[in-house]
């Protein structure tokens, strides 16, 4: 009876444990989150420059001391936007490039690229900041950006013995495409007018 008794309150005190460390574990994820979401929504409407650890620690009443347990740095929380904005595109790049039943894939992820860069400007701004140590095409790039560009190369895939190259070049001209919109040397008026141009560029006889 007494070691019965006392396997069960060990039981009981290894699943109340469990329940603590779960519960901490969502609690650290909604406070990163939180953070996260607060960063993006002070960048989209003052800009970068505007974000510090300072100024998110007043904006969501956590202590800075919190945030660099989190992040490590300002960079840190910057690196977590870039990843997390890296998600978002290859989902809506994937949802576009399954949705087309007839029609052009390859003009329909254009198309999704670049009204991404253009609803969140702030956001794709940072996904390509030099100033972050977030590394491309290296064996320690995040998943979220391998899988955005899956995408582009899924477009491409046994098209060519080249076809990352090509989903490379593909990648650069929407990217130089975004980046002359954003900051205002291209007109958004034409937009649709280089999105069939570049298509032409891309299409392969099959």
């Amino acid at each position: 009876m007494v070691l019965a008794a006392l396997y069960f309150l060990s039981m009981a005190t290894k699943l109340a444990a469990n329940r603590i460390a779960e519960r901490k574990l969502r609690d650290r994820q909604a406070r990163r989150a939180q953070i996260i979401s607060a960063a993006r929504r002070i960048a989209e409407l003052e800009g970068w420059s505007n974000v510090t650890v300072r100024r998110l620690s007043d904006e969501i009443s956590y202590s800075q001391p919190v945030l660099y347990a989190h992040f490590g740095s300002r960079e840190g929380i910057l690196a977590a936007v870039a990843i997390e904005g890296f998600q978002e595109i290859g989902l809506a790049l994937e949802k576009a490039r399954k949705r087309v039943k007839r029609g052009n894939t390859v003009e329909s992820v254009a198309a999704a690229y670049l009204e991404f860069a253009a609803s969140s400007p702030a956001l794709y701004e940072v996904m390509f900041s030099l100033s972050l140590s977030v590394p491309f095409d290296d064996a320690a790039t995040p998943p979220e950006m391998r899988f955005a560009f899956s995408q582009l190369l899924a477009l491409f895939q046994g098209q060519s013995s080249k076809s990352e190259v090509i989903s490379e070049l593909f990648w650069a001209s929407l990217h130089g495409i975004a980046e002359l919109t954003r900051t205002k040397r291209f007109t958004r008026s034409r937009q649709k007018e280089r999105v069939r141009a570049l298509v032409e560029l891309f299409t392969f006889p099959r």
